[in-house]
């Protein structure tokens, strides 16, 4: 599990590390490591990086140092290295020494210098950046766009606090990301911007504080996911329900109740008003009708997949919410919280709500352009564990730790994807996994199970459900 950390907590680890180090040996570590990616990535697309024409956008401070640096570490290899500098009287004196004894130039921007470029190394703004590009990186940023670009720590016009964009800004290939990861990287839409993120250990470990946002790696999500043993039996291994699905949209029902088969639980109840198609499609799912959720023995449900917002549906997610078991929120119940809050004001056992961006809007305030920071907001407020869609799923807790999914596709945003995601939540949450990891875990798996189904084209939300088994024997396999 690998902690992502705030532009100000990294900043300090920074000048901690500084302060035990000799002068520029930091920036040597980082210039060097960005050098090796660049190495690898000529390597990949050219062959080699002698003969390769590369160009470093410069502007000031450590960033365009540490470009500049990178640069000359490529034209000593025989690259031919033209160094843009957008602010000449703030430029990294001891780079720009360097790239020129290495053999590079240094010019004025100029669109097209950066055309004719094989590798773009972007230095032109760092992580503490904020309100976009200046008008003149704006051409040379555009320019980029039909380039191989690397990025440096972050692609400029990126806010790496929150991933928030400017109108402009670099579309890096590859991002190298020095010391810690960044929230911009990973959420909103600065993370679209990131490409490949490839990440430069530079030794800040021992001055960087205990993280409270973390990434979840498959080997991290293998250990959560659960696997029987020759003692367990059906209800040991969790029974989860299911409320889902109705007359009108039966199939909410079947995408999440077959999502929640698939997701490790021993046993699958049904309570919800799709029963007979239900049970015709998935015969070993136990339907008790008549009887309310609360009468049913089970570790944890799921409610909301189709269920409609009238009286009986606002009844039976009363019903649930009433229980002392976990309870996965997704849908149309997010939309009945919205509408009746005070349904989660008596409950004290853990409470998932899932929605995307709208529904997000019915229960709390946002979402903002600091994507974490809002949903980290509302799961303190509604003291819930708030997983909130997007393209960068984010889970937070109520006790202010938060997850960020880097799984998944935007195919994904289709219809009843999210009921796939509900049930196999519910699943684990039946199986003891602790709820926001068992959140955090699922976002995982339905990320893979999404790019897996998109291989041969664009995907329905059954060819996700299709494909999470297959998703949960890859994640396990490492």
């Amino acid at each position: 599990m690998r902690g992502v950390y705030t532009v100000d907590e990294v900043q300090a680890a920074e000048e901690a590390l500084m302060a035990r180090l000799p002068d520029g040996a930091l920036m040597a570590r980082a210039a060097n490591g960005l050098a090796v990616e660049c190495f690898r990535l000529l390597q990949d697309r050219l062959g080699g990086v002698y003969g390769a024409h590369v160009v470093v956008l410069v502007g000031a401070g450590n960033n365009g140092g540490d470009a500049l640096y990178a640069g000359a570490a490529l034209a000593r290899r025989g690259a031919h290295v033209t160094a843009l500098l957008l602010d000449e009287g703030r430029v990294h004196e001891g780079g720009r020494d360097a790239l020129v004894r290495a053999g590079g130039v240094t010019a004025a921007p100029d669109p097209d210098v950066v055309r004719r470029a094989d590798l773009v190394l972007d230095g032109i703004v760092g992580i503490g950046g904020r309100g976009g590009l200046r008008d003149a990186a704006v051409p040379l940023a555009r320019a980029a766009r039909d380039v191989t670009t690397v990025a440096v720590d972050v692609p400029s016009g990126v806010d790496a606090r929150t991933g928030e964009v400017g109108d402009d800004t670099i579309h890096a290939d590859v991002t190298v990301t020095f010391g810690a990861l960044k929230p911009g990287l990973l959420v909103g839409v600065g993370s679209e911007r990131v490409g490949e993120l490839r990440f430069v250990d530079i030794g800040l470990d021992a001055t960087l504080p205990e993280a409270s946002t973390f990434v979840l790696e498959a080997a991290d999500v293998a250990e959560l996911l659960p696997t029987p043993t020759a003692a367990d039996d059906k209800y040991t291994r969790g029974v989860v329900g299911m409320v889902s699905g109705s007359a009108d949209y039966p199939g909410a029902g079947v995408l999440s109740t077959g999502a929640a088969i698939s997701g490790g639980a021993g046993m699958v109840r049904y309570a919800g008003s799709a029963a007979d198609t239900i049970q015709a499609k998935y015969p070993e799912v136990v339907v008790e009708r008549g009887a309310k959720p609360s009468e049913q023995r089970v570790q944890a449900w799921a409610v909301g997949s189709g269920i409609g917002t009238d009286d009986a549906a606002r009844d039976l997610l009363a019903d649930v919410l009433g229980t002392d078991v976990p309870v996965l929120v997704d849908a149309d119940a997010i939309t009945l919280l919205g509408e009746h809050p005070e349904l989660l004001r008596e409950r004290t056992a853990p409470t998932v709500l899932t929605p995307h961006d709208r529904e997000f809007a019915r229960v709390a305030d946002g979402p903002s352009a600091d994507r974490l920071a809002s949903a980290r907001q509302a799961a303190q407020d509604l003291g819930v564990i708030m997983l909130l869609k997007g393209d960068a799923t984010i889970v937070a807790a109520p006790d202010g730790r938060a997850w960020i999914n880097r799984t998944g596709t935007p195919w994904l945003g289709t219809a009843g994807s999210g009921d796939v995601l509900s049930g196999l939540i519910g699943s684990l949450l039946a199986s003891g996994v602790e709820p926001p990891l068992a959140a955090a875990a699922a976002a995982h798996v339905h990320g893979v199970a999404g790019q897996l189904a998109a291989r041969s084209g664009p995907p329905s939300s059954n060819d996700v459900l299709d494909a999470l088994r297959a998703a949960l024997q890859l994640v396990r396999a490492g």
